[in-house]
């Protein structure tokens, strides 16, 4: 896509965050932004801070996880400004437990709102982009999709290791057809995440991230990449470089990867002032 001035894009999850932000940057470059968001206030917010600046956005409560919220966002974008030209699956929730305490329950929660949402998302909006023949699709995943550093929040790293791999086959089937396909995997963003996670499941966990060499991003820097990725027709999209040399780790030597992985989460589980083993 050369150009998203006077398109219209679509972000869920837009109220806060790498969302908001990156609905920010789009409005900055001309877009009309349908701003989604379960937080009604939090859409509204987002939305007025655009048409404040002299952009323009409309706001829509909007839980992903419900049956016609796709089509509901559709209707609005088309009644709005006529078009629909990006759409943004920006939501992602978190969860927390030692695998054996994580109930049935809260995979399927996770499952709904993280993976299901980009499944809702596509049967409303792929249909009107391969008519029209352009569009671009931003999925956003995580780090936790790409490699594993934990095992406290297995749903979430799941949900976000297959957005990568629905992203992937579908930037096969739809770069030819005149669409693109970004998945976005971010490393540490300063977002509000966490406060939608509930309470730990089971005892207490320690907290482990990707790894001390990714410092956490404003997310006006997210939404300024997730921008030019869009423009530059880019697929993959992290928002920390260094994330290649593990990756390339990994695949040079899966086997040892994981053991040093596991040996490091047993050293910092085993030093004096952390609990041990339940």
């Amino acid at each position: 896509m050369d150009t998203v001035r006077d398109r219209t894009a679509i972000i869920t999850g837009g109220g806060s965050g790498i969302g908001r932000a990156t609905a920010r940057s789009l409005a900055r470059r001309g877009a009309n932004i349908v701003v989604a968001d379960i937080d009604a206030a939090a859409a509204r917010s987002a939305a007025a801070a655009i048409t404040d600046a002299g952009g323009r956005a409309v706001a829509a409560h909007c839980d992903v996880a419900a049956e016609n919220a796709f089509d509901e966002l559709k209707a609005l974008a088309l009644n709005s400004f006529g078009r629909v030209d990006v759409m943004m699956n920006n939501v992602g929730v978190l969860t927390r437990g030692r695998p054996e305490h994580l109930p049935v329950a809260e995979w399927q929660r996770l499952i709904d709102i993280n993976l299901m949402s980009v499944v809702r998302s596509n049967a409303t909006f792929l249909p009107l982009l391969l008519e029209q023949g352009h569009g671009h699709i931003v999925n956003t995943a995580s780090f936790a999709g790409l490699y594993t550093y934990s095992y406290d929040r297995l749903p979430y790293a799941a949900t976000k290791a297959a957005v990568v791999q629905i992203s992937e086959g579908l930037r096969l089937y739809l770069q030819p057809r005149g669409i693109g396909v970004t998945v976005l995997c971010p490393g540490p963003v300063m977002t509000n995440i966490m406060a939608s996670m509930p309470p730990t499941f089971g005892p207490e966990v320690p907290t482990r991230g990707p790894g001390a060499q990714f410092a956490p991003l404003a997310p006006d820097v997210v939404g300024e990449q997730v921008a030019t990725a869009i423009l530059d027709d880019t697929f993959m999209l992290y928002t920390h470089e260094a994330v290649r040399d593990l990756l390339v780790e990994r695949a040079s030597d899966w086997n040892a990867f994981v053991a040093e992985r596991i040996r490091t989460i047993e050293e910092g589980e085993n030093a004096p002032g952390k609990p041990g083993r339940e």
